[in-house]
């Protein structure tokens, strides 16, 4: 196993500042680049959020050597898929082709890198600000239950927290942004000194190293953004909230303020996550869904970003079934947690399902540079594979109940969506 998770690699810089991180797997004819840009929605503030996203799309927009909607065009036709993401500590974009088309996707990564901003125009801007308002409404406004995550976040969160807005941004904000605006969110983020490039695949690494020197070299460093600076807070009450909305059964979410990723307990609450929702046979599916038909479905998760993290719990209810009869079903099941622990064949079967998701992961290598630039990112240590395995393996079942006692004892925010003619409240 440990032979599996060790991968090797090699990290420099350019002169730039651009961080590079090289790994050689040639059983596939594949090459697989991502870019990880340190930008998400926390690196926005308040009544002007919504850009790290907004640039997702604008990436694709043309850059000065490559028209609009072309970066598309170029990967599709060499038989390769490409896409980009933003979150609330980065975004990413990234592409997998065939091996011989190495040049080509390190030559639209440095353009739009390098050359953005000559090629921005307002009509671009425009375009894009409605593609976004057109999603966040049929993403949110008009999804079921697709307001909850923000109603949750801006409630949870102090205000003023870069984790109480939405990552798509508020609707007011993305209807105001300006040009202005966007070009000095892109000279601040998107510099080379504030990213980390991984190429991974079948390669060869001196080749590789002089086609990024030669894309990526001539792109001058910027700026280093200032490093985000957070007060820690607590949730001093319980915070209770009712949003009717389109849906025909109601759901109920409840959230707990937890820990930062990779760190003390971060591993646990998830192996908690497990026990409590992540096969037919755990404690509240098998309870709320199977044996007493409470709910439609339920699922537990531990959500760790780089400056907070939050255990939730989420269930939509069975037609004629209150959300008092699913909450308390809940904390029945989390009090057997809190008294008598997880049981060892539990915590067994959490500690497999999360090394099978690893080693499933690593079998794509689109997955696989990702991880690389995640490690990188929160570990400074790309080859982070097995420790970060060993976090689970190691993991009791002690240290769950333990967990269980010091997060979700505390007080929560609790969420309910109902239908629009709901009693319910």
């Amino acid at each position: 196993m440990e032979d599996i998770l060790k991968i090797n690699y090699e990290k420099y810089k350019l002169e730039n500042g651009l961080e590079v991180i090289l790994y050689q797997e040639k059983s596939l004819p594949l090459v697989a680049a991502n870019i990880w840009y340190k930008v998400g929605s926390s690196n926005e503030t308040k009544n002007k959020t919504g850009y790290a996203h907004l640039f997702e799309h604008m990436m694709f927009q043309g850059s000065q050597n490559i028209g609009k909607q072309l970066h598309f065009k170029y990967i599709q036709e060499a038989g390769g898929s490409l896409n980009g993401s933003t979150s609330l500590d980065r975004t990413n974009y990234y592409e997998t082709v065939p091996s011989n088309f190495l040049e080509l996707i390190l030559w639209l990564e440095s353009d739009r890198m390098g050359f953005f901003l000559p090629a921005l125009t307002q009509d671009k801007l425009d375009n894009q600000i409605d593609v976004v308002k057109n999603e966040r409404r049929q993403r949110y406004e008009n999804a079921p239950y697709g307001l909850a995550h923000e109603l949750i976040t801006s409630n949870f969160y102090p205000e003023n927290h870069p984790y109480s807005w939405p990552t798509i941004g508020w609707m007011r904000d993305i209807e105001s942004m300006t040009l202005n605006d966007v070009k000095e969110f892109f000279t601040k983020f998107y510099t080379p000194n504030n990213a980390t490039l991984v190429v991974g695949g079948d390669f060869e690494i001196d080749e590789a190293k002089d086609l990024i020197e030669k894309y990526f070299g001539e792109i001058p460093a910027g700026k280093l953004p200032e490093k985000i600076q957070v007060e820690d807070f607590i949730l001093k009450e319980n915070i209770y909230l009712v949003h009717k909305d389109n849906v025909q059964l109601p759901r109920i979410y409840l959230n707990w303020k937890t820990v930062n990723s990779f760190t003390e307990n971060d591993a646990v609450l998830d192996v908690l996550s497990y026990v409590l929702s992540g096969s037919k046979t755990s404690r509240l599916y098998k309870n709320l869904v199977f044996e007493k038909e409470l709910a439609q479905n339920i699922t537990a998760y531990q959500y760790s970003a780089k400056l907070s993290g939050m255990f939730s719990i989420i269930a939509t209810a069975k037609p004629r079934v209150t959300l008092d009869q699913i909450k308390d079903e809940i904390f029945l099941r989390l009090e057997e947690i809190f008294t008598n622990g997880a049981t060892e064949s539990e915590i067994e079967k959490a500690k497999n399902n999360a090394k099978a998701s690893f080693i499933f992961s690593m079998q794509n290598l689109a997955n696989l540079t990702n991880q690389l630039n995640e490690y990188n990112y929160f570990l400074n240590e790309p080859n982070s594979f097995l420790f970060d395995l060993n976090r689970y393996q190691k993991v009791t079942a002690e240290q769950v109940k333990q967990a269980a006692l010091e997060f979700l004892q505390k007080p929560y925010l609790e969420l309910r969506v109902v239908p629009q003619n709901s009693l319910e409240g």
